[in-house]
């Protein structure tokens, strides 16, 4: 971060001490708007998970990438001993680690930004335990806020010490897409790093070098267009069967993104194949549809399925944060299942479905985050999410049981963000539209929600 910005943004430290790495996903997903306990969607005991049946995809330099990628942006965290927030819990990750490379994962994924800034030293500890050959290391050049040439060079080596590695497989230009494509030319062509990045990848320590995107057709298809020149070696979409067809925002669907790889050669890296949770948290009647039609399968298969039907996927990333997660999704790719033509035209009616549910396009990656007023952002959008896909959200003092969910709501929502980090503290400052990778207008969405509340509030007058 820039020095003219120190003093206008909360400091990481600060705002560790306010509220500590990740809660706002664990609250959000322990309260929601109902006032039962979650069921897992794991089926492991049930199904044997087997240590030797993972699908791989072989790049075109030969690597033998395990189908399903490990997503470490959402490690779990424990109390600091000092009380000032949390802290990754390292032991627990080491044990996630070591589960997953011995059922056959191999591909692991970070960023310098990850867990506010302590993914990559975390997964460099787990990692360093092995052999430098037995995996593959992706990590990301997020220079958000400063694009000094000397800024992106320091956070690039950086990762080399902080993931004791010298050289990384799969090096990507982060999230390439917002703010347009002016922005991505100032991170990344006016800066010269570009160039700089090729000469690495020459002198072996970037094996493959690629880019994340997020953002306007028009960015994506002047970057892509650059391959001649630079030679992409991979590209990290974000691709499921709600977004294949019916991307929100200024996202782009990810039928068009995908089918621009596959005809240039281009593997495919895929992120957010669970939409951000919502494809594992969705409507009681869509959780039947699903189980109707493959009863032992978890609601997330189907979309861990349908990532993994396009051929030209080199890996599907997750962020398990959970052992029960990594054990479902080791379940599903060991081996993948191909979707059938069927199957296909059965998601795409599921999506037009889930589309009825007028959810935010919140995945909780916390980019957005600190709020320089406090506000846990993730954490207001995805308890509104969840009690949309609950049809738990009270709209008419005419609806029968309005009074209960206006109740529901109202309770489940103090316990999920504390009161002085909820909406109503959002002041429009628009700091945080410019790191969402969903384009969405946050301020906006606080706003509206923190009306919403008040409207229930009034109600009880």
């Amino acid at each position: 971060m820039e020095n003219s910005n120190k003093d206008k943004n909360i400091s990481r430290r600060k705002f560790l001490k306010i509220v500590g790495i990740g809660t706002a996903t664990s609250a959000a997903a322990l309260y929601g708007c109902t006032s039962g306990t979650e069921k897992s969607s794991s089926t492991k005991a049930a199904r044997q998970i087997p240590t030797d049946k993972m699908t791989y995809r072989t790049s075109p330099k030969g690597d033998r990438v395990s189908l399903l990628g490990y997503g470490c942006m959402r490690w779990p965290t424990i109390p600091s001993p000092d009380g000032n927030g949390d802290i990754i819990d390292q032991d627990t990750v080491n044990e996630l680690v070591d589960y997953a490379i011995k059922h056959g994962v191999n591909y692991f994924d970070t960023s310098p930004v990850y867990v506010q800034g302590w993914s990559e030293k975390s997964t460099g500890i787990a990692l360093s335990r092995y052999p430098r050959e037995s995996y593959y290391l992706a990590t990301k050049l997020s220079n958000f806020s400063n694009y000094t040439r000397e800024n992106s060079i320091e956070m690039y080596r950086q990762s080399f010490k902080d993931l004791q590695t010298d050289y990384i497989d799969y090096y990507l230009l982060h999230s390439i897409g917002n703010g347009g494509i002016e922005t991505f030319r100032k991170r990344y062509i006016e800066n010269g790093m570009i160039d700089y990045l090729m000469k690495e990848r020459e002198a072996g320590r970037i094996r493959n070098l690629g880019f994340s995107f997020h953002g306007t057709v028009d960015v994506f298809d002047e970057v892509l267009a650059m391959h001649d020149k630079v030679h992409w070696d991979f590209v990290q979409i974000q691709l499921n069967y709600v977004d294949w067809r019916h991307a929100s925002g200024a996202n782009v669907n990810a039928e068009y993104l995908y089918g621009e790889l596959v005809k240039r050669g281009i593997p495919a890296i895929i992120m957010e194949p669970l939409l951000g949770g919502r494809l594992s948290n969705v409507p009681e009647h869509i959780v039947a549809r699903l189980k109707q039609r493959r009863p032992e399968d978890s609601v997330a298969s189907w979309a861990f399925r349908f990532a993994g039907s396009h051929e030209d996927v080199l890996t599907i990333l997750s962020g398990m944060t959970y052992m029960e997660h990594l054990q479902d999704n080791i379940l599903t790719y060991s081996p993948l299942t191909p979707l059938t033509q069927d199957d296909y035209d059965y998601l795409e009616e599921t999506a037009q479905l889930m589309l009825k549910y007028p959810t935010i396009p919140c995945n909780d990656c916390k980019y957005c985050m600190p709020c320089p007023y406090g506000i846990d952002i993730p954490a207001i959008l995805l308890h509104y999410n969840k009690c949309v896909n609950e049809g738990n959200v009270p709209k008419s003092r005419k609806d029968d049981g309005y009074e209960k969910m206006r109740r529901t709501y109202l309770i489940s929502y103090d316990r999920s963000v504390p009161k002085l980090r909820q909406a109503d503290h959002c002041t429009g400052c628009r700091q945080c539209v410019e790191h969402c990778p969903q384009s969405i207008d946050i301020p906006a969405e606080l706003h509206r929600i923190d009306r919403f509340i008040e409207q229930l509030k009034q109600d009880t007058l």
